[in-house]
């Protein structure tokens, strides 16, 4: 009979331990060049192609947006690849903090779905060991997001706004697409060309519905073109057309044929532009001590904030029982991010009510999850210790 007490019935729970015992003498002090480099590779790559998707997606929903407003009428042709690079360099922030997130969360519960965490702890990792990796993955992200939303992203609102003035300043004609109703920034006319010449800006078969004095008007032109005055006002010149003004449901009508008619578009007095603090530069921001400058301050420097703390919540919420549904702490990470910016988006609001002093608004929502991510942080190591789990599992 073969000895029951020399070797061993389980040859792969032997190779197993003999695995762990390995790794434990890999490991001194609970960290190993290995250990870290396995986890940035990985989070290096999951983060680029969950960046790649995410800024995919932000663009292609942008430019459906941008194409049916120039579709109608309502952005001119040529503005919709300004309009929708303004849009995408604006949106980088958030893209590349909940690309970040997103990585984090799916190499470490990747890593619990293959009981690949296992033998880490087993080897004498604890779950904070993976809070140093983390933390340096994240701070060029980090750095990324301050310089873009503390430089970049205020130049480019700045752009927007000017854009913005620039495209309702521009002539009525030039902003009519041939064969589209478009209606008059003062909404008191609307305009309809057949064609349109971009070499003298002149427009062919005019048609102009308008209201004036109460009384309802249409005109039609064969022609038309813009003229400014000395003075800078500007004008609508229609050619060899007819004028019919009256009032619906009466007899009482105007008829009158003209060879030239100029119409007033726009006086050469105009209200200066509004300059928003979200264009502002931040020595700008900082010279104003308005609350509207305190409550985008909160906002700016929230960002990386949000970056840094998301981060580490993911270590906690990455935790999947391989036994159990893998969809539960995705959903609960989701709900995490949407309360988290939530909530800082209520402290801005907060600090430009003066309800919430702004040497508070700019951090208090940050700590909040700090305190949140100590407390998942101590759950996972005692109360829903994974060890514990791999104990249960093996004298099961």
């Amino acid at each position: 009979m073969p000895d029951r007490g020399s070797g061993s019935a389980h040859p792969s729970f032997d190779a197993s331990v003999g695995r762990l015992l390995q790794l434990r003498a890999q490991i001194p002090n609970g960290q190993t060049v290995i250990f870290q480099r396995a986890l940035l590779r990985e989070f290096t790559h999951l983060a680029a192609a969950v960046f790649a998707s995410l800024f995919s997606i932000a663009v292609v929903i942008t430019l459906v947006n941008v194409l049916g407003r120039a579709a109608g009428g309502r952005l001119p042709v040529e503005a919709v690849i300004a309009t929708v690079g303004f849009s995408a360099l604006n949106s980088l922030p958030l893209i590349l903090g909940g690309s970040m997130f997103i990585a984090v969360l799916l190499a470490l519960s990747r890593s619990y779905r293959e009981s690949e965490m296992v033998i880490w702890f087993s080897a004498g990792l604890p779950l904070t060991a993976w809070v140093r990796p983390v933390v340096v993955f994240a701070l060029p992200f980090v750095v990324l997001i301050a310089a873009l939303t503390l430089g970049l992203t205020p130049w480019v609102n700045q752009k927007m706004e000017e854009f913005r003035v620039q495209l309702a300043n521009r002539e009525e004609t030039s902003r009519i697409a041939p064969g589209v109703f478009l209606e008059s920034p003062a909404a008191d006319r609307v305009f309809f060309v057949e064609s349109f010449s971009e070499a003298d800006k002149r427009v062919e078969n005019v048609f102009v519905s308008f209201r004036q004095h109460g009384r309802q008007g249409v005109m039609v032109a064969r022609s038309g073109s813009i003229e400014t005055t000395p003075e800078g006002d500007r004008y609508a010149i229609l050619i060899d057309g007819h004028r019919y003004e009256g009032t619906a449901g009466t007899p009482e009508y105007r008829v009158m044929a003209f060879k030239r008619y100029a119409i007033l578009i726009e006086q050469s007095v105009t209200a200066p532009a509004r300059v928003s603090v979200r264009g502002l530069s931040l020595p700008d921001l900082l010279a104003r001590e308005t609350l509207e400058s305190r409550a985008e301050l909160v906002w700016r420097l929230g960002q990386p904030l949000v970056a840094i703390v998301l981060a580490l919540l993911a270590i906690p919420l990455a935790f999947v029982n391989p036994r159990a549904s893998t969809s539960l702490n995705l959903a609960f990470a989701v709900l995490t991010y949407m309360v988290y910016t939530n909530l800082l988006s209520v402290a801005q609001a907060q600090v430009a009510q003066a309800k919430l002093p702004f040497q508070v608004g700019w951090w208090i929502v940050h700590a909040g999850m700090l305190a949140v991510f100590g407390l998942l942080m101590i759950y996972r190591m005692h109360l829903g210790s994974p060890l514990r789990w791999l104990r249960r599992s093996l004298t099961a």
